[in-house]
């Protein structure tokens, strides 16, 4: 499936391409280097936006689900990943313990589940899906539309070590955000290696702390290609312990949309960029009622203060302080089937091992494309991303565009290896 782009073949994103093709050397060595002194996450995924003037990350997520939509063609680069990955981890491991998200699983959700099961099957390991929400007593199986069965079976806690009835994992692979919270069972297992720590769970992240480290990255990187960083890395502030039940919060993120927006419109006037400007609000941690909200100027700020009022009337308890982060907006100038799209790259440990394209028909190019009504088209990456097409012209190769792609996705897992590094608390401790 090659993406309509309707972008200019002359257009400062190919300029970019043909930028990064040149110097394909420089960064596979620069990303080796980095990571003889960084440990990537275990898995991630990457949301990146492709507005025709620039290429950038808009959301890193370190507890990927959607795994199902990677074709069969990928998978064999996601078992060499993932043999890769257990290895440096535990050599000698032979069972795997999977911990899903809590809650009712949709169909969607339980074919990601049978997906990674299958992966890391074919990687050499016993896998096993273990749940730890407590309305699991007993094991669950769901028939999927593919014939795949996929069973839930209670998760059992002994004093130092996770499992489950006949089953002792001597690796734990979550898979699950703990945005309500890290559940005491997770905590204290010194005996086994759980895959990505504790720290990387939403109590602690924050959205503002990886867009800090990717914008330390991207500087690097833009040095060593010899471009503005502008081009590969979204503009960001951040608004700490917003009460949206006073107007003094709500002050704080006007105060920053319009920092932010002026600094967006100071770089569209510099390279002489005709589409309006926009920012996107959002939780920087997890989710928040509020959503996500798209401003572009005074009037969409009057309409989220509007939103707000109105999630307020309804409230039996008042608004607790939240931290949200006030994000560059990044067009996205792709299409499938004339359909609003946006490339999502999947990686695990250091390597791109495929992705596939969010579709939605009802949604504009400024907006939110992780919605409901969204679909997936996973024949994105059907050319490996590790092998771009030299010599051609830019905008011409679908290799070429995709290995771009998953040099940002790489470059945002390298910045979320830093962020775990930096909210280490074993780190801290020992310094």
């Amino acid at each position: 499936m090659v993406p309509h782009l309707i972008t200019a073949l002359t257009g400062p994103i190919n300029e970019l391409e043909q930028r990064v093709l040149d110097s394909m050397p420089a960064i596979e060595r620069w990303f080796r280097l980095e990571w003889m002194e960084h440990t990537p996450p275990f898995y991630s995924s990457v949301d990146v936006r492709n507005a025709g003037f620039k290429l950038a990350p808009v959301d890193t997520n370190l507890y990927p689900g959607g795994w199902n939509n990677l074709t069969h063609e990928m998978l064999p680069l996601a078992v060499q990943a993932a043999m890769a990955a257990i290895e440096k981890i535990c050599p000698e491991a032979r069972n795997l313990l999977v911990i899903p998200e809590n809650g009712q699983p949709s169909s969607f959700y339980l074919a990601n589940l049978a997906q990674l099961q299958r992966i890391f099957n074919m990687a050499g390991l016993n896998v096993r899906l273990g749940s730890i929400d407590p309305a699991v007593k007993k094991n669950t199986t769901f028939e999927l539309q593919n014939g795949d069965k996929v069973t839930l079976e209670p998760v059992i806690r002994s004093k130092r070590r996770l499992g489950l009835k006949d089953f002792d994992p001597c690796t734990i692979l979550l898979n699950n955000d703990l945005s309500a919270g890290v559940p005491g069972i997770l905590e204290e297992t010194y005996e086994q290696y759980l895959l990505p720590p504790l720290h990387a769970g939403w109590p602690t992240r924050r959205k503002s702390t990886h867009f800090k480290c990717y914008e330390e990255v991207s500087k690097r990187l833009g040095k060593l290609l010899g471009v503005d960083p502008w081009l590969i890395h979204p503009l960001f502030d951040r608004c700490e312990d917003v009460n949206l039940d006073q107007s003094s919060g709500f002050d704080c993120l006007q105060t920053q949309v319009d920092s932010v927006l002026t600094r967006v419109k100071r770089k569209y006037k510099e390279y002489g960029i005709k589409e309006k400007p926009f920012v996107v609000v959002k939780a920087d941690h997890g989710t928040h009622e509020l959503g996500i909200v798209t401003v572009r100027d005074a009037k969409d700020m009057q309409a989220l203060q509007e939103r707000i009022q109105t999630l307020n009337k309804g409230r039996k308890s008042p608004f607790l302080p939240h931290d949200f982060i006030v994000q560059e907006g990044v067009l996205t100038q792709e299409r499938v089937n004339d359909a609003v799209a946006e490339p999502v790259v999947y990686m695990m440990d250091r390597y791109v091992v495929g992705g596939f394209y969010r579709v939605h028909a009802n949604r504009g190019i400024d907006e939110n494309l992780n919605a409901p009504g969204a679909g997936y088209v996973p024949l994105a990456f059907e050319h490996s991303t590790q092998l771009p097409q030299p010599g051609v012209k830019p905008g011409a190769s679908v290799p070429n565009r995709f290995y771009m792609y998953g040099v940002v996705g790489r470059l945002a897992m390298l910045a979320a290896s830093y962020e775990l590094e930096a909210t280490d608390p074993d780190a801290q401790d020992f310094e």
